[in-house]
């Protein structure tokens, strides 16, 4: 109110919305605002909190993003403290989502269900969730800082390694701990994070990861936001030094002492429940292995998106969420489904989909049914259909091209391939090359850039091939083709698609093949929609534009 009425100016104003996790956009006079989702986990009652506000202030939709987190956007600034105060009604909050500040903590959606899971990571994330909010340490630092933990065997499902600090469970002789790698993050220059040690104690968690944030504090950039992150830190001095200054960090800590655990993290913390609500016993149907139903949609469906958990009788669905974007009703609808048919939680996931957990297997036709009803029972979860993407230059200051509607498109390109070896690749788009929609680390990643045919500005994406795990477990990024204009983008997926149904090996992965074909196939395949011949007027128009594209780009607020 202070800076509506004129008390304060922008300059003094800006820090202080940001910490409380309020962005501006480029449409003046609205915000965005993100609501944390401490360890992506919510209870049914919060989620139907979450689609008042949709409602109210976002005009009727949320948007999940890849940090577990929820956003609006079109919220007029003198409603931003109603939105607010509805949140901490139900435990939510957007204090420290935006700025220099550890961000949310994100954890496995899978954590206490999966089959190979090493232990539960969740109260570990939720309780160093609240013990690093609104603390002098976190709240100011020379960037923003990132955590995630995995407690899955068979895999990184919350991709530690683009974290500044990943932890994956560890058991060593009976005691539980941490794998903790530094380091690691995208943006224009993606960096994996690197191993710090093999085994951190569980009651040491807290100590250790102070310990690397007051290091990141004290040598971070603070004079240089685009080289201010972590990463850097680790680039210019290397790991070792790194590893020297934090152990000199945790000894002080040792002895003066640091940030302790909290006694008692906050009932509705996020979704935080100190006892799991009782649930009667799941119904004993192998319903997943039985024989096809004569829907091909539900056992497409079912194959997709049905995990059975390591509770006998019990599945947790993954819901496909388009792009990340929900309305208030189907945010009621999924509240409805988790109260009545599972745990009375959601829980979202980094690739912008949500996940409910302990559905009786007998009950999984009513919840396909259900879902089908809300426009929420596609199958094809993680498929090369189910496209990730950020807002892009829908809201951001920073985006340059309109990413959801290239998704779309993109989508709509790829959606008729039943191949099961192009099924499983996938698509992340980024509306600029600061990496939000994670196109780095997706079989195609594209990041939205601008160029000049005849003097007339034409929106264009760099195409990424190849990025994702390798066989091994381990992080690797994109190899980037060329840019293609965005109009042009869908028929450049197709043609790489068809040359891999041509030249694959049997058993070769779509990284491998990318390898062993060369940048330079690739460059060739689409030279000719690099640079088009034949012009057409869409090629002047971003996707889901009628008038010519225009480059416009307000003040970014990622880094201040």
């Amino acid at each position: 109110m202070s800076f509506l009425a004129g008390e304060i100016t922008e300059a003094d104003f800006r820090p202080f919305r940001l910490k409380h996790g309020i962005y501006g956009q480029r449409q003046a006079g609205v915000q965005m605002v993100r609501c944390k989702i401490p360890g992506g986990l919510l209870t049914a009652l919060q989620v139907g909190q979450l689609a008042r506000v949709a409602d109210e202030f976002g005009g009727g939709r949320g948007h999940l993003t890849t940090r577990q987190n929820i956003q609006y956007h079109f919220v007029p600034l003198h409603r931003v403290a109603d939105l607010m105060h509805l949140l901490a009604d139900v435990g939510l909050t957007n204090r420290e989502a935006c700025y220099n500040t550890v961000r949310n903590v994100t954890t496995c959606p899978w954590a206490g269900i999966a089959q190979d899971e090493v232990f539960d990571v969740r109260p570990y994330a939720q309780r160093l969730a609240y013990a690093f909010l609104r603390k002098d340490l976190t709240g100011n630092l020379p960037r923003k800082f990132k955590f995630a933990f995995d407690g899955c065997g068979h895999q990184d499902c919350i991709q530690g390694a683009i974290n500044d600090v990943g932890l994956r469970a560890v058991i060593r002789d009976g005691q539980r701990g941490f794998r903790m790698v530094i380091g690691g993050g995208l943006g224009p220059l993606p960096t994996e994070a690197q191993l710090f040690d093999e085994f951190i104690p569980e009651d040491r968690l807290l100590n250790w990861c102070e310990a690397v944030i007051r290091v990141f504090n004290q040598y971070g950039n603070r004079q240089n936001k685009n080289t201010a992150r972590m990463k850097f830190v680790m680039r210019n001095r290397g790991l070792a030094w790194m590893k020297e200054q934090i152990a000199k960090e945790y000894e002080d800590i040792l002895k003066n002492g640091g940030i302790e655990w909290p006694a008692l993290v906050p009932e509705g913390f996020g979704g935080y429940q100190s006892h799991a609500p009782t649930l009667g016993n799941g119904a004993l149907l192998p319903v997943i292995n039985q024989p096809a139903s004569g829907d091909p949609a539900y056992n497409a469906w079912l194959a997709s998106n049905v995990k059975e958990q390591k509770q006998t009788g019990y599945a947790a669905v993954t819901v496909t969420v388009d792009q990340g974007n929900l309305t208030g009703d189907q945010f009621r609808g999924l509240a409805r489904i988790s109260a009545t048919a599972g745990d009375g939680m959601l829980r979202t996931a980094i690739n912008q989909n949500v996940v409910l957990a302990f559905v009786p297997l007998g009950r999984l036709p009513q919840v396909y049914a259900a879902l089908g009803e809300l426009g929420l029972g596609a199958g094809g979860a993680g498929q090369i259909d189910d496209v990730l993407t950020c807002p892009g230059a829908y809201t951001c200051n920073l985006g340059i091209t309109k990413t959801m509607n290239l998704g779309a498109a993109l989508q709509q390109a790829v959606r008729q391939y039943d191949d099961p070896r192009v099924r499983r690749l996938t698509i992340k788009a980024s509306g600029c090359p600061n990496a939000c929609g994670h196109h780095w680390i997706a079989d195609f990643g594209f990041y939205g850039n601008a160029r000049k045919i005849d003097g007339r500005e034409v929106p264009y994406y760099q195409m990424l091939l190849g990025g994702g795990y390798d066989e091994q477990g381990i992080m690797r990024f994109g190899l980037a083709v060329q840019s293609i204009p965005a109009r042009l983008g869908p028929e450049a997926v197709q043609r790489v698609i068809a040359h891999f149904q041509a030249n694959r090996l049997d058993g070769e992965s779509f990284r491998d093949y990318v390898l062993r074909h060369k940048i330079e196939t690739f460059r060739e395949l689409t030279r000719d929609l690099a640079k088009p011949a034949e012009l057409f007027p869409e090629i002047y128009q971003d996707w889901g534009d009628t008038e010519a594209y225009s480059l416009k780009l307000g003040r970014g607020e990622c880094a201040v």
